[in-house]
């Protein structure tokens, strides 16, 4: 196993942990809705501290139910995720062909003939 392999793995477990061990160690116990939003839980406790207090504004927008809610929020951790994703992915690629391009320079320099193209598919490279 690779040490990137193994960073990998320690990494995806991490993340598993975090995920699981509040539920396991009954952290929402006791609560009505025990892993409510920063702002519901924001909003309740000014609520307590100060009942007559009102906001400033409303929301633009507000959804019908939680489950609307929370499929919103997937939604645009989605999208979000497929934006970082392509930017690395267009950046790995231009990084690819800025190597390979710097290979054929040095390889018509120095009077060599320039390989074939790099491509993805191994097959296509052996026919």
């Amino acid at each position: 196993m690779s040490r990137n392999a193994k960073i990998n793995g320690l990494l995806l477990l991490l993340v598993a942990m975090l995920a699981v061990l509040p539920i396991a160690l009954g952290m929402g116990e006791g609560k009505e809705e025990p892993f409510t939003g920063a702002d519901a839980q924001a909003e309740t406790a000014i609520t307590e501290l100060k009942p007559d207090y009102e906001p400033w504004f409303s929301p633009l927008y507000e959804p019908p139910s939680a489950e609307v809610e929370s499929a919103l929020f997937a939604l645009q951790a989605a999208l979000g995720a497929g934006v970082l994703a392509y930017y690395f992915g267009v950046r790995k690629g231009r990084r690819q062909a800025a190597a390979a391009a710097a290979a054929a320079a040095a390889a018509s320099a120095a009077g060599l003939p320039a390989g074939p193209a790099p491509t993805a598919d191994p097959a296509a490279a052996e026919s």
